[in-house]
Protein backbone atom coordinates (compact mmCIF):
# COMPACT_ATOMS: atom_id res chain seq x y z
CA UNK A 1 0.00 0.00 0.00
CA UNK A 2 1.38 3.39 -0.92
CA UNK A 3 2.05 5.90 1.82
CA UNK A 4 -0.77 8.25 0.84
CA UNK A 5 -3.27 5.39 0.59
CA UNK A 6 -2.12 4.05 3.96
CA UNK A 7 -2.49 7.49 5.55
CA UNK A 8 -6.01 7.88 4.18
CA UNK A 9 -6.90 4.38 5.39
CA UNK A 10 -5.64 5.12 8.91
CA UNK A 11 -7.53 8.42 9.02
CA UNK A 12 -10.74 6.66 7.97
CA UNK A 13 -10.27 4.01 10.67
CA UNK A 14 -9.67 6.72 13.26
CA UNK A 15 -12.85 8.42 12.10
CA UNK A 16 -14.79 5.24 12.80
CA UNK A 17 -13.43 5.15 16.34
CA UNK A 18 -14.62 8.73 16.87
CA UNK A 19 -17.95 8.11 15.11
CA UNK A 20 -18.66 5.11 17.34
CA UNK A 21 -18.46 7.33 20.41
CA UNK A 22 -15.58 5.33 21.91
CA UNK A 23 -13.30 8.35 22.23
CA UNK A 24 -15.84 10.21 24.36
CA UNK A 25 -16.93 7.14 26.29
CA UNK A 26 -13.33 6.34 27.28
CA UNK A 27 -12.44 10.01 27.77
CA UNK A 28 -9.79 9.54 25.08
CA UNK A 29 -8.02 6.88 27.16
CA UNK A 30 -5.88 5.30 24.47
CA UNK A 31 -4.76 2.48 26.72
CA UNK A 32 -8.38 1.51 27.33
CA UNK A 33 -9.16 1.80 23.62
CA UNK A 34 -6.23 -0.44 22.75
CA UNK A 35 -7.38 -2.95 25.36
CA UNK A 36 -10.86 -2.91 23.87
CA UNK A 37 -9.46 -3.53 20.39
CA UNK A 38 -7.40 -6.43 21.72
CA UNK A 39 -10.58 -7.85 23.25
CA UNK A 40 -12.33 -7.54 19.89
CA UNK A 41 -9.45 -9.34 18.21
CA UNK A 42 -9.69 -12.17 20.76
CA UNK A 43 -13.43 -12.37 20.18
CA UNK A 44 -12.83 -12.80 16.45
CA UNK A 45 -10.51 -15.71 17.13
CA UNK A 46 -13.39 -17.74 18.56
CA UNK A 47 -15.33 -20.40 16.73
CA UNK A 48 -18.28 -17.96 16.54
CA UNK A 49 -16.32 -15.58 14.32
CA UNK A 50 -18.72 -15.69 11.36
CA UNK A 51 -21.81 -15.05 13.48
CA UNK A 52 -20.09 -12.21 15.34
CA UNK A 53 -18.92 -10.61 12.10
CA UNK A 54 -22.43 -10.90 10.62
CA UNK A 55 -23.93 -9.24 13.71
CA UNK A 56 -21.40 -6.41 13.68
CA UNK A 57 -21.88 -5.94 9.94
CA UNK A 58 -25.65 -5.62 10.34
CA UNK A 59 -25.27 -3.12 13.18
CA UNK A 60 -22.77 -1.07 11.22
CA UNK A 61 -24.94 -1.10 8.10
CA UNK A 62 -27.96 0.10 10.07
CA UNK A 63 -25.91 2.86 11.70
CA UNK A 64 -24.52 4.07 8.35
CA UNK A 65 -28.02 4.03 6.81
CA UNK A 66 -29.48 5.88 9.78
CA UNK A 67 -26.74 8.50 9.59
CA UNK A 68 -27.26 8.95 5.85
CA UNK A 69 -31.01 9.37 6.35
CA UNK A 70 -30.45 11.91 9.12
CA UNK A 71 -28.12 13.91 6.87
CA UNK A 72 -30.67 13.74 4.06
CA UNK A 73 -33.43 14.95 6.38
CA UNK A 74 -31.21 17.75 7.74
CA UNK A 75 -30.45 18.90 4.21
CA UNK A 76 -34.15 19.05 3.41
CA UNK A 77 -34.05 15.94 1.28
CA UNK A 78 -31.79 17.54 -1.32
CA UNK A 79 -29.06 14.86 -1.05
Amino acid sequence: MKRRERTRHLIELGGLVVKSGLVELTKDDRTALYGAFLELALTLQSENREQIMALWHRRGSRAFRSEAEAKKDAAGGSL
